[in-house]
């Protein structure tokens, strides 16, 4: 492991603009440089170079960091990849500290079975040009499917011959070990003579190749099936293959898919293949396997946006829609594209030069409301159950969109392709999504009236869209105001001193309250860990964060043009500056210090006064779902409920001075 100083070193020694200038022309604008953005097509400059704080941040696509995270973009390596390469670049010896037996064990293991999934692929590539049963067979049947000798030299393709163990005498031979030969799931011990008998006999062989380059594992398509013969085999489970974290492609299609800013799904290791040789290489496939969310989240770090194309047919159509509803869980931009009956996506790229393609997946794309809606709706024809068994499928895609604005944008489309009121579907989603609640109870913070506030699921209507947008806001607003100003002190007295950070620690903690956006909640726990840590370094360490979605977000509360005084505004008084007044202001120490302190109360009194509004949104809909039902046994509790919370509405408004902080 790099040593944290070698780390610091590094960093220091790659100045941001010169690491930059190397892959892009820059030009001056004030403090900052800025220049076309690498990472995607643009024409007018939006990428811009902080050489100050040693960042960059793109306000096109949003990808932003410090030279570690640029490099790691722009040649797609991993964190201590990139580290490597700068340190080389800069002529900084690599100090690592001392690894523990185990790490160094670990290590060792993870490296020889590297080495000897290397010798594999050496060994079935060889094969495919060099032995004559390799070129009969496996190289003639990847001629035949018309793949040219570039693209097979590309994926890395090969070949097993008809032995039970032609790779495993090949490797002992040259000297690999058995016990890394098993461990890969290369080979086997034989039951019946423990003797080593080779997993891939008589196959052809598709190597996967993962983010970074190396060869984790193995998968063999047969050439001609018997009854005991499955037609494909992969590589076993192990400490370098897990088949729900790979996706077939992904090493040759990272690049293109971050610069196409999409991704292309499809079925099997030859139609991935077939697309690229048509020129389209922002696609991969899910290594034979049904869609897994790792696999969806290895997508999601190059893009948002994905395009599943898949046959045709029937068994094209259920693949498609079996994939929808998960990477609707995932808050990804879905379309859908069938090709015509017959064609599947190698066949059918094999017909077609990559424009006539490129025009055809444009033309048929439709969004994932569209496609299920024509799949459900023609299947149920005029049959009211089916239609409205279909229907509900449908609302329950919609109801697992975590976006609140784009749910809302789908509840719309569906109400007018489906001709129901749009109501009626808000009423629908929102008793699905109440079910999913169901299962995490609500959780009392505080027992006291005055500090009983609860946390509760995002529920859909006019208004609870809006209110969810108002908490995004309101979360994004605390997180700037501890990342800008987390060691401002807004209290001090002969005994303490108390900065922005520790109150608004204090003030959530009192309550209990976590955050409804899961990566404000991640960071907002990792950022006071750190804090109380060490308070004045907390801030480089998330400007240099290897995660990438902690990375981003804390480029963009330091760089991002959102002003808290723009979304903060007082009717009644002129005590809220703007961020130009607020500079001025600082020739006064006490009254910046009393201004900023009513900034930070106000937005934390906010925060909690939404989550009051939300609670007494969600027992208003339960009474009034329990009302319809007849129920009424819990109706007298809710009430009660509903009273308390009112009473806390009341004492936070009192406080609040009755001021509407924030519209949307």
């Amino acid at each position: 492991m790099i040593d944290f100083s070698t780390i610091e070193q590094i960093k220091d020694a790659a100045k941001i603009e010169d690491v930059v200038s190397d892959y892009v022309t820059l030009r001056r604008r004030g403090t900052n440089l800025i220049g076309l953005c690498p990472f995607h097509n643009e024409k007018t400059p939006s990428f811009s170079v902080n050489p100050p704080k040693n960042i960059f941040k793109c306000f096109g696509c949003g990808k932003g960091g410090d030279s570690v995270h640029f490099i790691m973009e722009i040649e797609q390596l991993s964190y201590l990849e990139a580290l490597r390469t700068l340190a080389k670049k800069y002529g900084i010896e690599i100090r690592e500290r001392e690894l523990t037996p185990e790490e160094i064990a670990a290590r060792s293991d993870r490296e020889s079975m590297l080495i000897v999934n290397d010798f594999a692929q050496n060994h079935f590539h060889e094969n495919l040009h060099k032995h004559p049963e390799g070129r009969a067979v496996g190289l003639s049947y990847f001629v035949e499917r018309g793949f040219r000798n570039d693209i097979i030299e590309k994926f890395r393709l090969g070949f097993a011959l008809d032995s039970w163990d032609a790779l495993a005498k090949a490797a002992i031979s040259a000297g690999y070990k058995e016990e890394f030969l098993i461990k890969t799931g290369l080979c086997f011990k034989n039951e019946r003579d423990g003797k080593l008998t080779d997993r891939f006999r008589n196959r052809v062989i598709f190597p996967f190749v993962n983010l970074s380059g190396k060869i984790v594992g193995f998968g063999g398509r047969v050439l001609v099936k018997t009854d005991n013969t499955g037609k494909y085999l992969n590589s076993p489970e192990s400490e370098l293959y897990h088949k729900s974290n790979e996706l077939y492609g992904i090493f040759f299609a990272k690049s293109a898919i971050q610069k196409a800013d999409r991704c292309f799904l499809v079925e099997g290791y030859t139609d991935v293949i077939s697309l690229h040789q048509s020129g389209i290489e922002n696609v991969v496939a899910s290594s034979g396997t049904a869609l897994t969310e790792g696999q969806i989240r290895i997508i999601q770090r190059f893009t948002k946006n994905i395009t599943l194309i898949y046959d045709g047919d029937s068994a094209g159509q259920k693949a498609a829609e079996r994939g929808i509803d998960m990477f609707l869980k995932e808050g990804m931009n879905l379309k859908v594209v069938l090709l015509p009956a017959g064609e599947d996506p190698d066949s059918f790229a094999k017909k077609t030069n990559a424009s006539d393609l490129q025009e055809f997946i444009e033309k048929n794309s439709t969004d994932f409301i569209r496609f299920k809606i024509k799949l459900l709706m023609e299947d149920a024809a005029n049959d009211p159950v089916k239609r409205a068994t279909a229907i509900s499928d449908i609302l329950a895609s919609i109801a697992k969109i975590p976006d609140q604005i784009i749910r809302a944008e789908y509840i719309k489309e569906s109400g007018v392709l489906l001709e129901i009121d749009e109501q009626e579907i808000y009423y629908q989603i929102n008793k699905i999504r109440a079910k999913e609640f169901e299962k995490k109870p609500l959780k009392k913070v505080d027992e006291s009236a005055e500090n009983q506030v609860e946390t509760s699921t995002e529920i859909d209507s006019g208004i609870g869209t809006k209110t969810n947008v108002i908490f995004d806001k309101l979360e994004y607003g605390l997180l700037q105001l501890l990342v800008r100003q987390g060691n401002e002190i807004i209290f001090e007295n002969q005994s303490e001193q108390i900065t922005v950070a520790e109150f608004i620690f204090a003030e959530l903690q009192t309550d209990n309250i976590e955050f409804r956006n899961l990566l404000y909640n991640r960071f907002l726990k990792e950022y006071k860990n750190k804090y109380l840590e060490d308070k004045n370094s907390v801030n480089e360490y998330f400007r240099s964060h290897s995660d990438h979605a902690i990375n981003d977000l804390a480029v963009d509360l330091m760089e991002e043009k959102y002003v808290l005084s723009k979304i903060f505004k007082d009717k009644k008084k002129a005590d809220e500056q703007s961020e130009f007044e607020l500079k001025l202001l600082e020739k006064t120490k006490n009254r910046r210090r009393e201004q900023l302190s009513q900034t930070v109360s106000r937005v934390v009194l906010e925060y909690k006064n939404n989550i009051i509004l939300e609670r007494i949104r969600l027992k208003i809909i339960a009474l009034k779902n329990d009302f319809e039902k007849n129920d009424f046994k819990n109706a007298e509790e809710i009430m009660q409920e509903l009273k308390n919370l009112e009473n806390l509405k009341n004492i936070l408004a009192k406080k609040l001075g009755e001021r509407v902080i924030l519209k949307i």
